[in-house]
């Protein structure tokens, strides 16, 4: 049976063959995450783990947004070197995986802030989802610095972070939806096709992109104009698609 943490452990494995060939520059330079370098974006990674290995190796973040806390712990380890921040990060990342794959098949609820309230088996894709938008789309161009091929973007890694991205829509996305008289069908083509659909109520139509370009558009790190829209509802447009996201 493949769990999601197969994927994880395979983007685990690319992040650390990637980090081993950066250079100083490449350390300090801008990633495609506004305000944050290279390094800044492995340490974040990082630092994910922890929350699930020991939370107190972390910074108080109590009662602020979730993108906020992670610039907050970013911000606190800024001054460990990159040399420091791959060894924390390969050494959390091997404990924290085994805690995260014996989450599979759990149904108990986890909240998880303003991220939303999950079943335990849903938490580990959560990490899948950050992996993969991060390494590909943060590090490497167009968005990021690094040139070449970044890992791939097959079913083994890609069908967690949509599996995230399925459960995480409608409430991340929850004001958008509210306003809809339906939900939104989306079929995703090519690696990874898949039919995601997200709202309440009847479908108002179809939405169908290619997987990837879909990730890519709904953490608004690019445009929905690989999209097709296939709906009579004058409230399924290009410009609703772009209110939409998930973190």
């Amino acid at each position: 049976m493949t769990l999601a943490t197969d994927g994880l452990e395979a983007d685990r494995a690319a992040l650390l063959g990637i980090c081993s060939g950066l250079t100083e520059t490449d350390w300090q330079a801008e990633s495609g995450c506004a305000g944050w370098t290279v390094r800044d974006v492995v340490s974040h990674m990082a630092a994910l783990y922890w929350l699930v290995v020991d939370p107190k190796k972390l910074p108080d973040v109590t009662g602020l947004p979730t993108e906020q806390a992670q610039e907050v712990y970013v911000a606190a380890r800024r001054p460990l070197s990159p040399a420091e921040i791959v060894a924390d990060y390969e050494s959390v990342s091997a404990a924290a995986l085994p805690i995260l794959a014996s989450l599979d098949g759990q149904t108990f609820e986890l909240p998880l802030g303003d991220l939303g309230t999950y079943q335990a088996t849903v938490v580990p894709t959560a990490y899948n989802f950050d992996h993969f938008v991060h390494i590909r789309m943060d590090l490497f161009a167009p968005r990021g610095p690094l040139t070449g091929e970044p890992p791939p973007a097959d079913e083994l890694r890609l069908g967690p972070a949509l599996g995230w991205i399925a459960a995480a829509l409608p409430q991340q996305s929850a004001e958008v939806f509210a306003g809809l008289p339906g939900s939104i069908t989306f079929a995703l083509t090519g690696q990874g096709s898949r039919t995601i659909d997200a709202g309440h109520g009847d479908s108002l139509g179809v939405v169908t992109t290619p997987a990837v370009d879909f990730i890519r558009a709904v953490t608004q790190r690019g445009p929905w104009d690989s999209a097709s829209i296939d709906s009579s509802s004058p409230d399924l447009t290009q410009a609703l698609l772009t209110r939409l996201k998930v973190f």
